[in-house]
């Protein structure tokens, strides 16, 4: 127990160790985040021992020594660092194998910082790689769901709402109906990786530190963008992990709308789709079945977000000193931007796998009286009716033609028309056909935003040029972020040679 005093705190205000339901609870927990965070606590624990250095606050040989220790550490791989939950927490099995490597340097690594600086440093650097990761993720998505839909520019398909037919449209307007939420998808992520690039580093303890602490220096090391600024927000930024998931519920939310969709039109009684058997699974009791799992699990995921978004408010509603709770988010957020990443990559697998079939749809595009809005507007235009008397008429035909199997033609129509408005229409057969046309309705729809191929055309390349957008910050962030740890990295070597300046 000796050798574990200093770590532990005993010998100081503490006289007993921790207790064996406190080391296989909270101290687990912690402790199981270790793997995790390793890395990211390595590169902090780096950071400071060389501004330390740099700012003269330690010695020139235990510098070194520290941070030649510190290397060591950091070369180790995360699977091989032996955590133990009865050193406690991730922060406290490297104070405590660092001590035993450098037992008299190891101390000055905590100079003007407070435990919980290099979790959550840790945890930062973990979020924003991850974030840049998923992003990656997200702009594949978006690039499959282009292509998919310049391959479909005429294939027509019944919209609709409620789950009933409402107009044709075509299979590419409705796969931009996706498009254009990811977008701004990647717009948040982009805010949320700002925000989250930031560093807290050199922030002391609430009020600050007495110390000289260069924390600029530190955020240049780290390859962070700028400071937290304030010191006692430093240490907590309650918002961060509610805002990161509140982008990843709103990510996914629209990822399960498709992923709803594709599931129903896969069904026999729609027949429009068919997954790739690699993204499906087979019933285990009825052998005639191809169940599409891959849709269940992104389905299921963005499930688990909800929760996962309320567990993370919960937890920061609290005394503002509170920064305990921070503990589940430290596995949780980063665990949740993967799972995340893992979906968005198995939709975009799922999309570029499925066969679509463009003759069912074609024929459920004219049927269901999916063109009586049209019909409505040329009874409008033609019979100078207003909209609600037109649209009476129509409303009137179509379930006259349900009850008794007529068609909805000219004569149908005058007929009701006597009834509602004492008159006949004396509409043309031809332009009741034509107002009926699935194809000849998409073609009208040429204005921004249309389902006319034209149009649609406009849309894709405006998000094809976001697309390229996000995908060049996305790899020149990487560079710039790798090109920081490397330069922290051979700064720590320089210093950790004898006689280094």
């Amino acid at each position: 127990m000796n050798e574990q005093i200093g770590h532990l705190g005993l010998g100081g205000r503490l006289k007993e160790g921790p207790a064996p339901e406190l080391i296989t609870s909270a101290f687990a927990l912690e402790a199981g985040d270790g793997p995790l965070l390793y890395k990211g606590m390595s590169l902090a624990d780096l950071a400071h021992a060389i501004m330390l250095i740099e700012a003269k606050l330690i010695p020139a040989q235990a510098g070194a020594r520290l941070l030649d220790a510190l290397l060591d550490l950091h070369a180790l791989p995360a699977a091989e660092f032996p955590f133990d939950p009865a050193r406690g927490d991730a922060y406290n099995n490297r104070e405590y194998i660092l001590r035993q490597r450098a037992p008299e340097a190891a101390g000055w690594l905590q100079a003007g910082r407070a435990r919980r600086e290099a979790s959550t440093l840790a945890y930062l650097l973990v979020v924003r790689q991850r974030l840049l990761e998923l992003t990656g993720a997200v702009c594949k998505l978006l690039a499959v769901l282009l292509d998919l839909a310049e391959n479909h520019l005429q294939t027509l398909l019944p919209d609709y709402t409620y789950l009933q037919t409402a107009h044709p449209t075509t299979l590419a307007h409705y796969l931009l109906t996706f498009a254009q939420p990811i977008t701004r998808d990647l717009a948040r992520l982009r805010a949320v990786f700002e925000r989250t690039n930031l560093s807290p580093a050199g922030a002391g303890s609430t009020n600050g530190s007495r110390l000289p602490l260069d924390r600029n220096r530190l955020a240049e090391l780290l390859g962070f963008d700028g400071l937290v600024l304030h010191t006692r927000d430093a240490m907590w930024q309650p918002d961060g992990p509610i805002e990161i998931l509140a982008a990843l519920m709103a990510l996914l939310a629209n990822a399960d709308r498709l992923a709803e969709d594709l599931q129903l039109w896969a069904t026999a009684e729609f027949g429009f789709i068919e997954l790739a058997d690699r993204h499906s699974r087979i019933s285990i009791i009825m052998p005639q079945k191809k169940n599409p799992y891959s849709l269940a699990f992104v389905r299921g995921l963005a499930r688990e977000m909800i929760g996962r978004l309320t567990s993370a408010a919960a937890h920061q509603v609290t005394p503002s000193g509170q920064i305990d709770n921070r503990i589940f988010a430290y596995g949780g957020v980063p665990q949740a931007l993967e799972q995340a990443r893992q979906a968005v990559q198995l939709l975009a697998g799922t999309l570029s796998g499925l066969s679509v079939n463009q003759e069912v749809m074609a024929q459920r595009a004219g049927q269901s009286y999916s063109g009586a809005t049209d019909l409505t507007e040329l009874i409008m235009l033609e019979a100078g009716l207003d909209t609600h008397t037109a649209h009476r008429i129509v409303g009137q035909a179509v379930r006259m033609a349900l009850q008794t199997a007529q068609r909805l033609d000219a004569e149908l129509l005058d007929t009701v028309a006597q009834q509602v408005i004492g008159r006949p229409l004396n509409l043309d057969q031809e332009q009741i056909a034509a107002a009926l046309d699935p194809q000849a309705i998409v073609e009208t729809r040429t204005g921004p935003g249309g389902a006319a191929p034209q149009a649609v055309r406009v849309m894709i390349d405006q998000y094809r040029v976001l697309l390229a957008e996000a995908e060049s910050w996305r790899s020149e962030t990487e560079e710039r972020l790798a090109a920081a740890i490397t330069r922290l990295l051979s700064r720590a070597e320089a210093l950790a040679k004898p006689g280094a300046e």
